[in-house]
């Protein structure tokens, strides 16, 4: 069952939390969440599942940045936000995709208990103008039946900042970190 947006609001400081929270921002049954004012693309041209890829950071200036075809950007939503015994999951506004623009390629799905920012990663069907601050996407929260075991992954939970890949301590052999690796600028380990 999906909240309706009176739901979400009387839920708030409770099983959900929404931080900055603004009620003009609240749907039938969403919440609208905001585009920060960076991105971040990855420098390879070709990907590596098993290591960490060099990644570059460009702002989005006040008069906009168009994103071009073929290339994937990451980006993260200026709100924070922590849920509990509710299944967060992310979506696009249709009048972002109505543009040509994914907001999420695969990554719309949240797990019980996650607490950070939201990274986007986003890709345009053709050239399109984004803005730091625009409603880019929608929060909505499933009831979940069951007994809950809380998100408590080292990886990605409490982020404060946009999150490549970190897929790469998950697959070295035998569970071991390979002490050659390098953490892009900003990052840190995994523990």
């Amino acid at each position: 069952m999906v909240l309706s947006g009176h739901e979400i609001i009387a839920r708030l400081g409770k099983d959900i939390v929404i931080d900055p929270f603004d009620e003009s921002s609240v749907n039938p049954n969403s919440y609208n969440l905001r585009l920060h004012d960076e991105l971040m693309v990855y420098e390879e041209v070709q990907l590596d599942m098993r290591r960490p890829n060099r990644v570059r950071r460009i702002p989005i200036p006040a008069k906009g940045l168009v994103l071009q075809p073929n290339q994937l950007y990451l980006g993260r939503t200026i709100e924070r936000t922590e849920t509990h015994n509710l299944v967060p999951m992310i979506e696009g506004r249709s009048s972002v995709g109505r543009l040509g623009l994914f907001v999420h390629v695969t990554a719309g799905f949240g797990d019980v208990g996650f607490r950070g920012f939201w990274t986007l990663e986003m890709f345009a069907i053709q050239p399109v103008r984004i803005y730091p601050g625009v409603p880019i996407c929608q929060i909505f929260y499933h009831e979940i039946q069951g007994d809950i075991s809380e998100y408590a992954s080292a990886k990605y939970q409490n982020n404060h900042d946009i999150q490549p890949s970190l897929l790469f301590t998950e697959l070295n052999p035998n569970g071991e970190r390979d002490p050659q690796l390098h953490f892009p600028f900003g990052f840190e380990r995994p523990g």
